[in-house]
């Protein structure tokens, strides 16, 4: 099985990414979408898949496929590597500033 993303938000175009057996629950990778940007993709324990953009708003880095998983309040987050913040993987919303988030893409499984 494949995974694959689509780097328009819509869901109108997909991109694969990488098969399902590559990636580690609760490890994340980069994956360079056709423009430059970076979508950080992650699979948790139960095999669902979520992508988010890479970059940490608040650094400014392409570090979030290197942050850790968890859950609060039964939300999925990745927290980042950097300075802690945790983004929930669903919505992009950060859950330490309400002001803040970063995109999330459609994931599918093929």
């Amino acid at each position: 099985m494949k995974i694959e993303l689509s780097p328009d938000t819509a869901g109108d175009a997909w991109m694969p990414v990488c098969e399902t057996s590559r990636l580690t629950p609760g490890r994340g990778v980069a994956a360079l979408l056709p423009d430059g940007r970076q979508a950080a993709l992650f699979v948790d324990r139960a095999g669902r898949a979520y992508a988010i953009e890479n970059r940490d708003p608040f650094t400014g880095a392409q570090v979030l496929s290197r942050g850790l998983l968890g859950s609060a309040g039964g939300r999925p987050f990745v927290a980042s590597p950097l300075l802690k913040q945790r983004f929930d993987l669903e919505t992009g919303k950060c859950l330490d500033d309400d002001e803040v988030s970063v995109t999330v893409y459609p994931v599918r499984t093929v």
